[in-house]
């Protein structure tokens, strides 16, 4: 049995006394796998990612990391614990790549030399040369790279999670293509436990070592990438002949 990082026990999430935008949703994420949240907007995916590093509390349920409810983290621990990758990117305008990098690690007091050993690995990780961008600032870099600053950023302090909210959804088609199969591929030699979001199916198929689709709310089930294709519920039904549809197009 693989160890579990990260547990939804029961979990619903309720907003204004009625609205329910999560409901008695069960899910545990493995050590060292990434899953992949699927599902349209507004389905709930993104206050999954904010359960988990505690902007928000459940209603009813219970949300673990590492074993301990969110309820009782320190949060500022906690989210030591925790990288994120998002599709704005978030970089800071006024500081330089090399800034935006080592933010976190030089907030959390890292010693000089430990600060840019971990800087350099952490662009060589995402293919980026530290002498020829660590000086720019993010308006000098194109939309695939500030991307791969974002996660250069994420991984910095060498968190053993990573929270990703639809992170190469701004990028031109082909840029997020090879940043997708970069990520695919670090993950491979990093082995982090990853909670992805996203609601494009080809990209929770490239990437996922475990589909979790979300409908209304609701986690419609849990599936390998070949069950998923393969499977009778409605929903996933639905995306899948889409996925298929457009691969003939590609195809043709």
């Amino acid at each position: 049995m693989h160890e579990a990082t990260i547990e939804f026990q029961d979990v619903s999430y309720v907003v204004d006394h009625h609205r329910t935008l999560l409901s008695s949703l069960s899910l545990a994420v493995h050590k060292g796998e990434i899953v992949m949240f699927l599902g349209r907007s507004g389905s709930g995916k993104t206050t999954l990612l904010k359960l988990i590093n505690g902007l928000l509390q459940p209603s009813r349920g219970e949300v673990r990391v590492q074993g301990k409810p969110t309820s009782e983290w320190n949060l500022i621990q906690l989210r030591r614990h925790i990288g994120y990758a998002i599709q704005e990117v978030g970089l800071f305008p006024h500081y330089t790549v090399r800034q935006n990098v080592t933010l976190v690690p030089n907030l959390q007091g890292w010693e000089k030399e430990r600060v840019e050993a971990r800087l350099r690995e952490s662009m060589r990780l995402v293919g980026l040369s530290l002498e020829e961008f660590g000086s720019r600032y993010p308006h000098q870099l194109s939309g695939g790279q500030q991307q791969r600053v974002g996660l250069a950023r994420a991984l910095a302090a060498d968190p053993p999670i990573l929270l990703m909210d639809e992170p190469f959804g701004a990028s031109d088609p082909l840029t997020r293509g090879e940043l997708q199969e970069e990520f695919r591929l670090l993950q491979k030699s990093l082995g982090k436990t990853v909670v992805f979001v996203t609601h494009d199916v080809s990209e929770a198929l490239l990437l996922g070592d475990r589909i979790a689709l979300i409908d209304g709310g609701r986690l419609q089930g849990v599936f390998t990438p070949h069950e998923f294709l393969n499977s009778d519920i409605p929903v996933a039904k639905s995306y899948a002949e889409s996925f298929r549809a457009m691969q003939k197009i590609f195809e043709s």
